[in-house]
């Protein structure tokens, strides 16, 4: 099995700062890709950003310029610096990883999440 722990949530004022971490482990051959979601109260869930182990980004129009995705691959971990926070980013965030496992001389991707974290802004 595989286990994603989101960890850095909190409270933050507006134009504030907070950087969410995302730890994987288990059983894991390698990480195609770790993204980050999140949903807010009465909201779909959104993709906020994403990183494939390669170091391509993606990012939701609403976040370019305030946030920042970066992985450390080899820890099987993900990072969000997030800045310049607004009311409107509180949600619950959600780490996403696309998981190659090994099973024998097979490997097959399978998809992951974390509990979230849940992150409020407000002065």
């Amino acid at each position: 099995q595989v286990q994603l722990v989101e960890s850095g949530g909190g409270l933050a004022q507006p134009g504030g700062s907070l950087r969410l971490s995302c730890a994987a482990s288990g059983s894991i051959f390698s990480i195609n890709a770790m993204t980050w979601y999140r949903q807010a109260p009465g909201k779909q869930r959104e993709l906020v950003a994403a990183i494939t182990s390669g170091g391509n980004t993606n990012y939701a129009d609403s976040v370019k310029g305030r946030f920042t995705i970066s992985g450390d691959f080899a820890k099987n971990t993900v990072y969000l610096q997030m800045n310049s926070l607004k009311q409107e980013d509180t949600a619950v965030y959600y780490c996403n990883a696309d998981v190659r496992r090994q099973t024998g001389p097979y490997y097959t991707s399978y998809n992951y999440w974390g509990l979230g974290t849940q992150v409020t802004v407000s002065s």
